[in-house]
């Protein structure tokens, strides 16, 4: 998503109160005339979960925000830029996508829109092709769906290996995912490759020993497909708790084409989500709700496959911590687009434009475990999107549009 890696992981300084107008520095910049902006800060808002402020602007020193409130009150800066009505809300944090592959899947596609039903062994197509190319066809790849996504107002993208499933080819799909994006997620797990079909155990030996060593370095996360066709519970478990000793933080690719044991594995685990959460027991939903684990929502993938939406109403009214992704990969979900699944969340998810706004920002980041993106107030890295429009209602309003009119990362204008 930049020409180098992140450095923001680390936890970011404690937010400091309001900055007074003396405090500011002459080299900062001020966007005010603002019509609308959403803070996700309650506390410096409306009071609602979007904190939102009528009339605004913020004010930007380095990477940082040092001051935000209504435009009248605004203190002096050297630099200033006029929104001109429009709407401002935090960058997007896309927290689920599979963005190093070569080649695509559109014979499938096309087949699938034509009555073939989804599986999971299609990825074995991709993985052919991602096998095959070369270390610049790859980089180039990451590197264009990344810009894609960041002009359409993603400022934070994670993204996972899980298309080599080779020592090797796992390795360097990270090295390169790795040059950027500080959020890499090791998913040497995805399927039992065709080499090991007839012994999935020894390809688990594979992925928490050798291939875990490997990949390790280059990694913040690991994850596992738990789905019939690819992980049980068992091996699962093992794939993730091996992956946590190497210093990786997990997550779960859980209860997708049926129900099964990821969500209760995600929780057991403290993972940081559950991604995908279509096919749920009650207990799932009490299971997330009463935990860290964030369940984060794709409806890309059943867009795409034309399968049963998740209820997402279901787990906000239960009290989980609810996250929408992309799930950007060249099989199940073939968009960049947060806005697109934005729209679809309000549509056929039963979300609110401002619960799927949030969920797209704020939960995007709760499901990467960070603090300092996905919200707009002191303190925080200074990502923003500027749209086309005087509300972020506009987003589901207007599907399909291209609203994304500034995009500003690290304090920097990058769209």
């Amino acid at each position: 998503m930049n020409s180098g890696p992140e450095t923001t992981n680390n936890p970011p300084a404690t937010p400091a109160p309001a900055t007074t107008n003396s405090a500011v520095a002459a080299t900062a910049t001020v966007i005010t005339n603002i019509a609308s902006l959403v803070t996700n800060d309650p506390s410096l808002g409306d009071g609602s979960p979007l904190g939102l402020i009528q009339d605004a602007a913020v004010v930007i020193d380095g990477d940082r925000i040092t001051w935000i409130g209504e435009k009248s009150k605004a203190p002096a800066t050297d630099n200033r830029l006029d929104a001109d009505g429009r709407a401002v809300v935090p960058g997007f944090v896309d927290s689920h996508s599979h963005l190093v592959f070569a080649g695509d899947r559109t014979a499938e596609f096309n087949a699938r829109m034509s009555g073939q039903a989804y599986a999971a062994g299609g990825i074995r197509t991709t993985v052919a092709a991602t096998r095959a190319a070369s270390d610049a066809q790859l980089d180039a790849n990451v590197a264009h769906y990344l810009a894609e996504a960041l002009r359409q107002g993603t400022t934070v993208m994670e993204t996972k290996s899980g298309y080599g499933l080779t020592v090797e080819d796992e390795a360097r799909a990270l090295r390169i995912a790795a040059r950027h994006t500080d959020e890499v997620t090791y998913l040497g797990a995805h399927i039992v490759p065709p080499d090991h079909a007839d012994d999935p155990a020894a390809y688990v030996a594979l992925v928490t020993g050798e291939m875990l060593d490997a990949c390790a370095p280059y990694a913040r996360w690991v994850d596992v497909f738990c789905e019939k066709g690819a992980f049980d519970g068992d091996q699962a478990r093992a794939i993730l708790t091996a992956g946590r000793a190497k210093g990786l933080m997990p997550r779960v690719h859980a209860n997708q084409l049926t129900y099964g044991p990821g969500v209760q594995l995600a929780v057991e685990l403290d993972a940081a989500s559950a991604d995908h959460c279509t096919h749920l027991t009650d207990a799932d939903v009490d299971a997330l709700a009463n935990s860290a684990t964030v369940a984060t929502l794709l409806p890309g993938a059943e867009f795409s496959t034309r399968a049963e939406w998740p209820d997402a109403r279901r787990l906000l009214d239960a009290g989980a911590t609810v996250a929408l992704s992309t799930d950007c990969n060249p099989g199940s979900s073939f968009t960049s687009s947060v806005p697109f699944c934005i729209a679809l969340a309000v549509r056929d998810m039963g979300m609110t434009p401002d619960e799927a706004l949030w969920s797209a920002t704020a939960g995007g980041a709760a499901a990467l475990r960070r603090t300092d993106v996905g919200r707009l107030g002191p303190g925080a890295r200074a990502d923003l999107v500027l749209l086309d429009a005087p509300s972020h209602v506009h987003l589901a309003y207007r599907p399909g549009v291209p609203l994304v009119s500034q995009v500003w990362r690290a304090g920097r204008r990058v769209v």
